[in-house]
């Protein structure tokens, strides 16, 4: 399922226990009606997004479409991580709309990607079972753009414009 693709209608319930042993429920078609956005508010929320990132499959030359990735927050009190979103890289190996201006504050945050189910989705195995790219935020103001280059072997990033 791409990132902007929504169950069918006539969706299932789905049923889960939460960290804390607490019972969940969720009415996927409910919830896929609540995500239902026009194309001009995804493309106003990944341009007012501070946060972008860029994912390339080196190997083949081609973007990572499809790779799961993971944006958390480092609570400096407690020293754990905390998750605030969960994304698809799309066709072009992009993720927009990673956080909300509002939401981005001075921090210390971690992209996580996947690259291990990316390559196993390819029928290809990888030495990294996933990439974790840590990075300090003192400026909230400015924008952030952390492209992955990678492949099966290696992979490189830095903080692009």
């Amino acid at each position: 399922m791409d990132d902007c693709d929504l169950p069918p209608s006539g969706g299932r319930v789905r049923r889960w226990l939460n960290w804390s042993g607490e019972f969940w429920e969720v009415n996927e078609v409910a919830e896929a009606e609540k995500r239902q956005f026009t194309l001009e508010q995804i493309m106003a929320a990944a341009e007012s997004s501070p946060l972008t990132t860029h994912v390339l499959n080196t190997s083949d030359g081609v973007p990572a479409a499809k790779m799961a990735l993971t944006l958390h927050r480092l609570d400096s009190k407690l020293m754990i991580w905390n998750m605030l979103s969960v994304g698809t890289t799309n066709k072009d190996g992009r993720c927009p709309g990673l956080i909300s201006r509002e939401a981005f504050a001075p921090g210390m945050y971690k992209l996580r990607f996947e690259t291990g189910l990316y390559w196993e989705s390819l029928g290809q195995t990888s030495f990294y079972p996933y990439v974790e790219v840590v990075f300090s935020i003192t400026d909230p103001e400015q924008r952030f753009h952390l492209p992955l280059l990678m492949s099966r072997f290696s992979y490189s990033t830095y903080r692009g414009s």
